[in-house]
């Protein structure tokens, strides 16, 4: 390069995006090794004296960059942008260096530079004779056309401004699936029948002025019938504006008639930096128009060389990517949506919105089931036949699942740039949208089969949970102390409140105590390391606590995870009245104790004689008559709030032995589980389980084992004692004496142990 200054900016932008993707691998390596990720200071300091050199700058910039990253998902972080990229940032600085140079060569340059950035964008998207207006905010277009609109209908504009809209009051006309926010930018008015409308506007006296279409919103893609909005702007003199991400796939071989009318339009605006992956890419709207006066007076033509500068980014990497580049990319993000589109055809459970597959690129799909667990033949009951109530749940419940969809895909694959959406017909929805995120995040075919394989994978849990609903509702509604809460924005098979002894079922308003128990409710529920997910939140419009169980499989023992929520809850709430009443229970024991201690020491005293406390003479008595006293004391049963005699404990002390404390009963009974078997889980369940009659004959084995087991300890007790228990049935005796005899012989262990294997 013969220009020092471009040759040293080019290389300084190369050396500074590497100073930058070099010390975010650091980064990211440093947080791996410490575990936790470094925080930066947010304070502003002062401003140096001496100054600083470019990497200490740098470094700067990197920590405001990644400072917040503790407060954003993975998936926020800047991508890498590529050598594209490097080209579409050198054009920012290349601006401000090409702004220096003097009129004549200012003027020169940013001529040539937006004639060829227009021509180019023109014959892409074959949109022949136009001009283009440069902007960074994609919106700013359309106002800019708005006006320019408005410039033609109305002649005395210029000189009485808004007071010509009194005589005729502009109209301008959206669609219903339109951006949100799109019409409080522009004045928008509504319609539904756009023809009719228009008609009886003019027989009000009003002015039809423009008419904005879409060629493939960003939600789902839809494409309005732009040929006939065409025909009928013609007819009433409308202005006729185009935009949506369809118009992408104008720069391909094969485009569908409904977004090739986009051609015949008076305006369209395009965002190809989103489509081929280049950051700080003006946006660009393309118009037809033969007054320059016009056109200057609305804001689309400047004489101004700063703002014909915005082109240069765009100038420059379109020459990088060139026409077969361009190409591709756009090519390649739609054949991912169709390819997505193929697969999702064959799994069941997932429904597709898409109006027209060939010209579409985007793919919004979301998980539906009917009548949840209901009979299969149940499940062609149309929608209609259904109550309101229950339509308005199944609506709910879906929306809540495609949301935990959405969010788990997005986890599992993030090089598919997933979405979810929320329409207002369909409800909540996963969009995959390429043009949009391909060719910044670099989607593959293989990141498509990977997620269609991670959809397949997320289904039987989403149908199982859906199933399992009703039944928790139900197992909870009947069970006594728990309250089922209804929340529909909770993903998983419900949520839970244990309603205690001081509950306020009336009151709304936060409950400490209830809030004490669900908090080491969750805590027990975490404990027992299950598959389930628990959480504890605020219950739906309410402030009372309560406890919400995640996704499940249909291995999920229902009765057995309610009755573990209710019996732990019990045990919490008792353990907490115990300890809160420790304090004055212990108390009142004490004293009682004392005062019986002393009614003994009295008693003690009376039975020894007045004889035995005088120093002397006690001492010389108790020489010849010892007495013979008892140890006496007092213990104190927490549980129970009484107090026992110490009598027995010495004296069984003593005698070197003592009665067996009782087995304290259990607050549950206890569930047998396999080796390995989680909690909440049936055993032996499934397809590739064993037989009911195979499962019946396992577990009269493993009591066989056991039984057995119990018959040799019992045995070898009998043999040392000197009496034999009567009453054992002869059967039991021979058995148990033929496996006791199978046992003494060495050369049987390995017979032995292959039967107990093959009784297990």
């Amino acid at each position: 390069i013969a220009d020092p200054t471009l040759a040293e900016m080019g290389k300084n932008l190369k050396e500074a995006m590497k100073m930058l993707e070099d010390s975010q691998s650091r980064r990211t390596e440093e947080e791996n090794e410490n575990g936790k990720k470094l925080i930066s200071g947010d304070i502003p300091g002062p401003l140096q004296g001496s100054g600083q050199d470019m990497v200490s700058i740098l470094q700067l910039v990197q920590n405001l960059m990644h400072g917040d990253e503790d407060e954003e998902p993975p998936s926020a972080r800047i991508q890498n942008i590529g050598e594209q990229g490097h080209i579409a940032l050198l054009g920012h600085s290349l601006g401000a260096y090409i702004s220096t140079l003097d009129k004549e060569k200012l003027r020169k340059l940013t001529t040539r530079i937006l004639s060829d950035t227009t021509l180019w964008l023109c014959r892409i998207f074959r949109y022949e004779n136009g001009c283009a207006y440069f902007h960074e905010e994609e919106r700013e277009g359309l106002a800019k056309i708005c006006r320019l609109a408005i410039h033609s209908r109305y002649e005395d504009f210029v000189v009485d401004g808004f007071n010509v809209f009194c005589n005729k009051k502009p109209v301008i006309y959206l669609s219903a699936a339109a951006r949100p926010g799109l019409g409080q930018y522009l004045c928008n008015q509504d319609v539904a029948f756009l023809e009719k409308l228009i008609k009886d506007d003019i027989e009000q006296g009003k002015l039809p002025l423009l008419l904005v279409a879409n060629a493939g919103t960003a939600a789902v893609g839809h494409t309005d019938k732009i040929g006939r909005l065409k025909e009928l702007c013609e007819q009433y003199g409308v202005w006729l504006h185009v935009e949506g991400v369809n118009l992408a796939t104008l720069a391909l071989g094969y485009v569908s008639s409904s977004v090739l009318a986009a051609t015949k339009c008076d305006s369209m605006t395009l965002t190809p930096g989103p489509w081929l992956g280049l950051p700080a890419v003006p946006a660009v709207t393309l118009y037809k128009h033969d007054d320059p006066a016009l056109t200057l007076v609305a804001g689309l033509t400047s004489n101004k060389p700063a703002d014909k500068l915005r082109a240069l980014p765009l100038w420059l990497s379109l020459q990088y990517l060139g026409l077969d580049g361009i190409v591709e990319r756009i090519k390649h993000a739609c054949q991912l949506s169709q390819r997505l589109q193929e697969s999702l055809k064959k799994v069941n459970h997932i429904k597709i919105l898409v109006e027209d597959e060939l010209s579409s690129p985007v793919v919004v799909f979301r998980f539906f089931q009917e009548l949840p667990g209901s009979d299969p033949g149940l499940k062609a009951v149309s929608l209609p036949n259904m109550a309101s109530s229950t339509v308005g749940r199944e609506r709910h419940s879906c929306d809540a699942l495609n949301r935990w969809l959405g969010e788990e895909l997005k986890q599992l694959v993030p090089p598919s740039g997933l979405t979810v959406v929320d329409l207002e017909v369909e409800g909540v929805c996963v969009r995959f949208s390429p043009l949009l995120t391909a060719a910044v995040l670099g989607t593959r075919g293989e990141d498509v089969d990977e997620l269609v394989a991670c959809l397949r994978s997320k289904l039987p849990v989403l149908t199982c949970t859906l199933q399992l609903r009703e039944e928790f509702k139900q197992e909870v509604t009947g069970t006594a102390g728990l309250l089922h809460v209804e929340d529909p924005n909770w993903p998983g098979i419900g949520a839970v409140r244990y309603e205690h002894a001081n509950d306020d079922k009336s009151s709304l308003k936060l409950d400490p105590e209830g809030e004490k128990i669900h908090a080491g409710l969750l805590k027990k529920l975490n404990e027992l390391e299950s598959d389930l997910t628990f959480k504890m939140g605020p219950e739906y419009k309410s402030m009372k606590s309560c406890i919400y169980i995640g996704m499940a499989t249909d291995d999920l023992d229902v009765s057995e995870l309610v009755e573990t929520i209710v019996v732990t809850a019990r045990e919490i709430e008792e353990n907490s009245r115990l300890l809160e009443n420790m304090t004055e229970v212990v108390r009142k024991g004490i004293q009682e104790a004392q005062v019986q201690l002393q009614r003994a020491n009295e008693e003690r005293l009376l039975e020894e004689g007045v004889l035995r406390q005088i120093p002397v003479v006690g001492t010389v008595l108790n020489w010849f008559s010892p007495v013979q006293a008892s140890q006496k004391g007092r213990t104190f049963n927490l549980t129970a709030g009484s107090l026992e005699s110490t009598e027995h404990t010495y004296v069984y002390k003593a005698q070197g032995t003592g009665v067996t404390p009782p087995q304290t009963p259990s607050g549950t009974h206890a569930k047998q589980r396999l080796p390995g078997q989680k909690p909440f889980r049936r055993s032996l369940r499934g397809s590739d389980a064993p037989s009911e009659t195979s499962s019946v004959s396992h577990i009269e084995d493993l009591e066989k084992i056991e039984h057995l087991s119990s018959g040799l300890e019992q045995n070898a007790l009998e043999a040392d004692s000197p009496e034999r228990h009567l009453g054992v049935p002869p059967a039991q005796e021979t058995e148990q004496m033929d496996l006791q005899n199978r046992a003494q012989r060495p050369g049987d262990d390995h017979t032995q142990v292959e039967e107990l294997e093959s009784l297990r």
